[in-house]
Order: structure tokens, then C-alpha cells, then sequence
């Protein structure tokens, strides 16, 4: 999905499941494990986050994208095992380690492996995170995207586009275990055909 602005700019050039809004909005809502939808015209951009590397990484680099994004609402129970919205909201308080681990992130496994440093530093001047972790009262989260609006931030200038991932084939290998002579892995390291 290409969403452009009026300047031509990609925003959201990772691609994922979100649904896109008001482009000028000061706010983008993470979902944890919630069924709620925001008011499509006082968000930018929303949607559920389930992973701490991969999906954090996808928030990310969509965010820094648009520049009028200040604020990301982060919402609804945690993710078991995963952590992913504390990994969220560790990275934007504390950046990574020389490991690309997100310091002092609760999650299993919190690295950032697609993104530079400049992408991460991008983020954690250009946003705020709201942390509601835990909150899934309809009215909170609302009055939390209002307060957010009335503060009336300006945009943080340009859109930064981060390295894209897209779903090509990055590797294959010789596969002499099938019938077939190659194996085409994609990004997320699966099987994404096969070719004879």
C-alpha cells in the first residue's frame, strides 16, 4: 500500500496491517490485545502490534515516515511472551545497546536488525509514546488521543524513510531434498515458493 502526501512522499512504506487515516493527525494508536477502533478523523494511522523485533520495527519505520505524527498511544493488555508494547515504549525512552537490543525491554526477543541508528534516533526525537499498556476503557484512550490533538504540535519536518522490507525473495538455496532445485526464503525467513 503507497500512501502519498501531498508532496509525493511515501509514508508508511513498510507496509502491514493498519488502516490509514487523516495524514495530518498528531496521533498513531498502537493496539495491543484490544478490540477498539479509533475515530478515523482524529488518528493518523492505527493498528495492532504482536511482535517485539520484527512488528516493533514495521511501527517504526512507518511513524518516522510522517512527519505530523508527535504522539503514539499505546493501548490495551500486553502481548504474553512477547512484551511487544514495553518493547515499544523501552526503545523510545532508551534506544539500543551496541547488540541492537532494545535496553531495558521486557520482551523475549527485542533486537532491532532492520533499522540504522539514525532511523531510532529519528523516532525517539520526532515521538512521544503514551504508555497505556494495560488500559482498554474506550473513554481513556479517547480523552488520551484528544489531549494529544489539543496540544497542537507542529510537524517535525521532512519524512524519513527508513531502509524498506518488502515481501521479495532475498535468498534461495539449492534444495536437494525436493524436487524442485531452489528454495526462495523471504524477509521473515520462510518459505515463500519454490521454483523447479
Amino acid at each position: 500500500m503507497d500512501i502519498m502526501n501531498d508532496n509525493n512522499v511515501e509514508y508508511y512504506p513498510w507496509g502491514g496491517e493498519f488502516t490509514v487515516c487523516s495524514p495530518t493527525s498528531c496521533v498513531a494508536v498502537v493496539l495491543l490485545n484490544i478490540d477498539y477502533t479509533p475515530s478515523c478523523d482524529k488518528v493518523a494511522i492505527y493498528g495492532h502490534l504482536k511482535t517485539e523485533n520484527i512488528g516493533v520495527e514495521k511501527i517504526v519505520a512507518n511513524v518516522i515516515s510522517n512527519p505530523y505524527i508527535r504522539f503514539l498511544i499505546i493501548c490495551g493488555d500486553e502481548i504474553r511472551g512477547h512484551k511487544s508494547g514495553g518493547s515499544l515504549v523501552a526503545l523510545n525512552k532508551n534506544g539500543i545497546d551496541k547488540n541492537n537490543r532494545i535496553r531495558d525491554a521486557p520482551g523475549a526477543i527485542p533486537y532491532i536488525e532492520n533499522l540504522n541508528r539514525e532511523a531510532i534516533e529519528r523516532f525517539r526525537s520526532q515521538i512521544e509514546t503514551i504508555d497505556l499498556i494495560g488500559i482498554k476503557n474506550v473513554d481513556k484512550i479517547n480523552k488520551t488521543i484528544d489531549e494529544c490533538i489539543e496540544k497542537k504540535p507542529s510537524s517535525f519536518g521532512k519524512p524519513y524513510i527508513a531502509v524498506r522490507i518488502t515481501p521479495e525473495a532475498v535468498a534461495s538455496f539449492k534444495d536437494k531434498r525436493a524436487l524442485h532445485s531452489k528454495i526462495i526464503i523471504d524477509y521473515m525467513g520462510k518459505v515463500k515458493k519454490r521454483k523447479g
